[in-house]
């Protein structure tokens, strides 16, 4: 088994337990709250060269083993806020990154008004009405852990909740997975979830043939300012970053220092 296969079974198990000792419509949150627009967030200024930070609060993660022993997932999503931060990233997955439903509640109880994803492995509609009622405005589908009828049924269920979906793939060929014409957040994953090895060059593969409206997002293996900026001038619109902020003593100048850096490269 690979390693998603692996995280993909471990979800499927805790998912079970925790659909049987609560009910969808016990789940709490504030139902009239209305999703920050995370497509209009992300997209870049089309007037001129610019990218977009979605940054990632993150304790753990499998290819790395664990990040930064001193956790705090409100601390540091205050932190990318005041630098700047299009949209927070929020690991909820326990086992494999030591994530919890309480990380994301906590960051949006204090900060309401930063776009937050429920960063995990959806594979039930349950998990969407869970990422509504934890304060998330959009929800992470990862091509690779979908057949292309859950896809379509999960895309359709956040947007009957009012979330946005990031849709994640790897290749040009998962696309086939994706309903592209309800998509509006398209992200390619560099890492390949199954090998762990990165390719930065997944993204230009994918918008070759993406649609020109939707949201471009680049993930993973992103270390390098001078490698953001090309995905800018590229046509990318927000990069993904989690471990090369979370690991720095303060995530937050981290992610600071490198908006700066790249923005001076694509200005």
């Amino acid at each position: 088994m690979t390693i998603l296969d692996q995280i993909i079974d471990r979800t499927r198990e805790t998912l079970a337990e925790r659909k049987r000792r609560t009910r969808v419509g016990s789940l709490g949150g504030d139902a009239r709250r209305v999703a920050h627009d995370v497509g209009a967030a992300l997209r870049a200024d089309p007037r001129g060269a610019d990218v977009r930070f979605i940054a990632e609060c993150k304790r753990r993660s499998p290819s790395k083993g664990l990040l930064r022993e001193t956790y705090d997932p409100v601390a540091i999503a205050e932190g990318y806020a005041r630098a700047g931060a299009a949209l927070v990233s929020v690991l909820t997955e326990p086992d494999f990154f030591d994530g919890s439903p309480d990380h994301l509640r906590a960051v949006r109880e204090e900060l309401p008004e930063l776009p937050l994803l429920r960063k995990d492995f959806v594979v039930d509609a349950y998990q969407i009405h869970e990422a509504k009622a934890w304060g998330a405005d959009c929800v992470l589908l990862i091509a690779a852990a979908l057949d292309r009828a859950a896809m379509h049924d999960l895309q359709a269920t956040a947007a009957g909740l009012g979330l946005h979906a990031l849709i994640e793939v790897h290749s040009p060929f998962e696309l086939d997975h994706v309903d592209v014409d309800a998509a509006r957040i398209v992200g390619v994953n560099h890492r390949d979830l199954r090998t762990f090895e990165v390719d930065l060059g997944r993204s230009a593969e994918v918008w070759r043939i993406l649609p020109g409206e939707i949201v471009r997002v680049a993930e993973s293996g992103l270390t390098d300012d001078a490698v953001v900026a090309d995905l800018a001038r590229a046509g990318t619109d927000a990069v993904l970053i989690g471990e090369a902020f979370v690991i720095q003593p303060d995530p937050g100048a981290a992610l600071a220092e490198m908006r700066e850096r790249v923005m001076d490269r694509i200005g």
